[in-house]
């Protein structure tokens, strides 16, 4: 069971299933948006799941796929996965919208920092006294770029 956004191909559950799908398997997906919410991602994992005999099935759709596809199957694959791309884009749209526009009234927060302004005061500290960056964005958990963002 995946959990994470159909937003990215390189999700560990994800490459865990097309590695182990054998032939006969049954993938059930909630909605094609869920797999992959960009047409080539969408067609090259179903492509990769039915060359190794699995089949396909979209709950949402009603749609089965097993690689033995009429052309009107493959028409309906891409139709609803451009459709789930498109929406993906107007989501993404509104979003830069709405912020641009929260910004213009100065309401627009941002993310929430993740350190706390002494965690900040202590991390310049241990990197005045020679620390690193990288091992301490490790220790933290956090990325580097986190770390950078948040000593500015």
């Amino acid at each position: 069971m995946d959990k994470a956004s159909g937003k990215d191909a390189k999700r560990p559950q994800l490459i865990e299933l097309l590695d182990y799908a054998r032939d006969g398997d049954v993938i059930l997906v909630h909605s094609m948006d869920r797999l992959a919410r960009n047409l080539d991602d969408l067609r090259r994992i179903v492509q990769a799941l039915t060359d190794k005999g699995a089949r396909v099935e979209f709950l949402k759709e009603g749609l089965n796929f097993t690689g033995e596809d009429s052309a009107m199957s493959q028409l309906l694959l891409n139709v609803m996965g451009a459709f789930a791309e498109f929406e993906r884009s107007l989501i993404r749209e509104r979003q830069r919208e709405g912020v641009t526009l929260a910004k213009k009234k100065r309401v627009y927060k941002g993310r929430k920092k993740i350190l706390s302004v002494e965690q900040v005061e202590q991390l310049k500290e241990r990197i005045q006294a020679g620390e690193r960056k990288a091992a301490l964005a490790r220790e933290l958990n956090i990325s580097r770029e986190t770390l950078y963002t948040d000593l500015k």
